[in-house]
């Protein structure tokens, strides 16, 4: 890559940079990077080894887009149980400049959208998403090239978008690429703040390896792990380093796997597979980049364990008991969950997977009053996967709370109460500001809607027909306003 590249060259450039050793090894370990690993892969390892911090923009960022004024609009704020009647808002710059009783004078070049007295929204926030992973099916991901799993996966973060969801916080899966990419305004999506590879022990959910990669090699990846998607850890030391992998490839907060999941065969929901000790190293790594780490726990020993290493965020903890809901809303820890009711919910599973998937659904309604009761701070997720048309049904696994909350309360979960754990990441926030919620200053992200969502829950199970305009950034990405 860097050296002479014809024999005129290397006899005339004898003094030249291409000579110099440290140039010629490290053009010997990029040029074998790229053997290795494929041209991007090797591109990021010759970035790292020059020193470069940031990955290059393939593009300038778009242009702010022209301002817009809504008037005439019922305004849900994200937090208030009842509509702000005949209000008006104005979004310069990607952000929401002001918002009025009544009509405000509209900017030079603004466009002026009436809304005719829809209710005007933030924009919805799914706290548990997978954006590499949704779209496809595990057999595809397993056999698929990885052009291909990234391309299906931009096309499903555009779905997402339009489904209403202009926030997403990715729990794991190799989503840099796509996130940069949508930043850039190269793919429409929604905004993502990544986890990179959920972290697991020898054993845990998450570790997909076939049987013939055992015993595992001390250092050696195998195919699981290199696609990102997930890393072994065992020992305090090595969960250290792979939190510092993801922080290195710009996480925003960290997922590790405390425990068995649904999705992987050979892990019983009853297991638990870290150590309070990596459990406790992985929290103290993220405090050290200034962020928290998330927990992937279903049952009360996984749960509790958690707690003691001083985790900030439990994710699923559908068959939780009495003792660990009451230290959950003790200690003020979050509890980032899914409402799955039945099988529409889920990818269909076989055999042990099956058998877990029940035990899920039987335990969703009793989490959920168990969180009613004891006042645990909790965020709204779907955890859809491995189906494109399951996908669909993300704004209906919304309507689900619609059994525990009230309209207001199931929304006001899944905008501003969802934004406050997002702002959880401090310094490694990708998008500092104000996130689901509709007031000055804070990013236009919205959504306006042919109905009344807080009367009708169940006009965000279909936003084809019902969300008649969708606003990212201040940028419009479905117009049917009429």
């Amino acid at each position: 890559m860097f050296s002479c590249t014809s024999a005129d060259e290397v006899a005339g450039h004898t003094g030249c940079l291409c000579h110099r050793p440290e140039i010629r090894a490290l053009t010997r370990r990029i040029d074998a990077d790229l053997t290795r690993r494929g041209f991007v892969a090797g591109m990021g390892a010759s970035v790292a080894a020059l020193g470069l911090s940031k990955p290059a923009r393939a593009q300038a960022p778009p242009a702010p887009p022209r301002p817009v004024l809504f008037i005439n609009v019922r305004l849900f704020d994200g937090k208030s149980a009842r509509l702000r009647e005949g209000a008006s808002l104005l979004v310069e710059a990607g952000r929401i400049r002001d918002i009025a009783d009544g009509t405000q004078a509209a900017p030079d070049g603004a466009r002026v959208i009436d809304g005719k007295g829809r209710v005007l929204m933030p924009g919805l926030i799914d706290m548990h998403w997978h954006a590499m992973f949704a779209a496809l099916s595990i057999p595809a991901l397993m056999t698929a090239d990885i052009g291909y799993v990234h391309l299906a996966a931009a096309a499903q973060a555009e779905q997402t978008l339009l489904r209403g969801f202009t926030t997403i916080r990715d729990l794991g899966g190799p989503s840099f690429a796509l996130k940069q990419a949508i930043d850039e305004g190269l793919s429409p999506g929604p905004r993502i703040y990544p986890c990179g590879a959920m972290i697991t022990a020898t054993g845990g959910h998450a570790d997909l390896r076939a049987l013939a990669e055992l015993p595992r090699a001390a250092g050696t990846p195998g195919t699981a792990e290199q696609t990102g998607g997930m890393a072994i850890a065992d020992g305090a030391d090595e969960v250290r380093m792979r939190v510092r992998e993801q922080m290195l490839q710009g996480a925003s907060q960290i997922k590790i796997v405390g425990g068995g999941g649904v999705s992987s065969p050979r892990s019983p929901l009853d297991a638990t597979t870290f150590s309070e000790p990596e459990v406790r190293a992985a929290v103290e790594t993220a405090a050290d980049w200034g962020t928290y780490v998330a927990v992937h726990a279903y049952a009360p020993e996984t749960i509790q364990r958690s707690l003691s290493a001083g985790v900030t965020c439990i994710e699923h903890g559908h068959l939780m008991d009495e003792a660990t809901a009451a230290r959950l809303a003790e200690r003020g820890i979050w509890l980032s969950t899914q409402p799955f009711v039945g099988d529409d919910d889920s990818a269909p599973l076989t055999g042990p997977s099956r058998a877990k998937q029940i035990q899920v659904f039987a335990g969703t309604d009793s989490m959920y009053r168990l969180v009613r009761k004891h006042g645990i701070r909790t965020a709204f997720g779907s955890d859809l996967l491995f189906s494109a048309p399951l996908t669909r049904r993300q704004g209906t696994m919304l309507t689900h709370l619609a059994r525990w909350y009230s309209a207001a309360e199931a929304l006001t979960m899944a905008t501003s109460t969802n934004g406050e754990l997002l702002a959880l990441s401090g310094p490694r926030n990708p998008y500092p500001g104000k996130l689901g919620v509709l007031e000055k200053d804070a990013f236009a992200d919205m959504i306006l809607v042919d109905g009344d969502p807080l009367a009708d829950l169940s006009l965000v199970a279909d936003p084809e027909k019902n969300f008649v305009l969708i606003m990212k950034d201040g940028r419009i990405h479905k117009d049917k306003v009429g």
